[in-house]
């Protein structure tokens, strides 16, 4: 027995090192040429997605790809890229049997940009793309850019946006939504459970949506010549903070919530629930509307 052990060590340590060299990340370093204004399409299930923009016409591509993870997939032309991450057919859905992949990018600045991805982060910064789509399930997404228009959508993940631009959507079921920016066109926020917080900066908007079924809603803007805003919710509160200037005519209806506005007369019906107001502030020359179930809401002028 003395004579097989050391056949044994000699055999069991190299194995080891395959063991553990299979289960290892492989690291990603690729390039590929990519037009100045081009297109990149990228997706990732699981992990990690961080774009960041440079002054090159060409797509660096690093990171590590996850235990069991097939393979990279980098497909086209200096048109228009594709930078997949695939997963084996029977890793399950979402790649559940492997493990998450790190895709960091360098991308032209002024390239057009759309990723897709389920549980993975997604994180965005620097971009002047002439539109930027997300789309998530439920990774976070947090974005620092200036595109021409811009589509952020995730079921569960919450969306923290700082963008300037005049054309937004972000849209989620249960994540919470965080908009900050100069934004001067229109403006469009949706949510069923999360909540909303629009902040505008030294703009103004022309048209503004902020809709929710139970989370809450605030939003803080200026208003364009002939703007209109429109904010509405089930069961949460609503909150509209608008510069005292303000030149626009103000509705509000509520069937059980509470309505505030400066200087407007809450109309009551004699019987039955309900409570509505409708005044103008300065020339009336925008629109707003403020509509909740249960809700409460009001419009404070600062």
């Amino acid at each position: 027995m003395r004579h097989f052990a050391p056949v044994v060590s000699f055999l069991f340590v190299p194995l080891l090192a395959l063991s553990a060299a299979a289960g290892a990340a492989t690291p990603i370093d690729q390039t590929r040429p990519l037009d100045a204004r081009g297109r990149i399409d990228i997706e990732n299930i699981k992990g990690r997605i961080q774009v960041r923009a440079w002054d090159r016409n060409e797509v660096k591509i690093t990171g590590t790809l996850g235990d069991g993870v097939e393979k990279l997939v980098v497909e086209g032309d200096a048109q228009q890229l594709e930078v997949k991450v695939q997963y084996p057919r029977n890793s399950g859905w979402g790649g559940n049997k492997s493990g998450p992949t790190d895709l960091q990018l360098m991308v032209p600045v002024r390239a057009e940009l759309e990723i897709d991805s389920v549980s993975a982060d997604v994180d965005v910064s620097g971009m002047a793309s002439s539109k930027l789509s997300i789309d998530s399930v439920s990774g976070n997404v947090a974005l620092a850019a200036a595109p021409g228009e811009v589509d952020v959508e995730t079921v569960s993940g919450d969306l923290r946006l700082t963008v300037n631009s005049a054309d937004v959507q972000a849209q989620t079921v249960s994540g919470n939504i965080v908009l900050r920016g100069r934004m001067n066109g229109q403006i469009a926020t949706e949510t069923v459970s999360g909540n909303i917080d629009v902040a505008v900066n030294g703009e103004r908007v022309s048209e503004l949506t902020s809709s929710t079924v139970s989370g809450n809603a605030q939003v803080r803007t200026a208003l364009a010549p002939k703007g209109e805003i429109r904010m509405e919710t089930v069961s949460g509160d609503l909150l509209l903070v608008l510069p005292r200037n303000l030149s626009a005519q103000v509705s509000g209806e509520s069937f059980s919530g509470d309505l505030k506005a400066p200087g407007a007369k809450i109309e009551r019906p004699e019987h039955g629930p309900g409570a509505s107001f409708n005044t103008r502030y300065g020339s009336g020359e925008g629109e707003i509307r403020l509509e909740t179930f249960s809700g409460d809401a009001e419009l404070k002028l600062e």
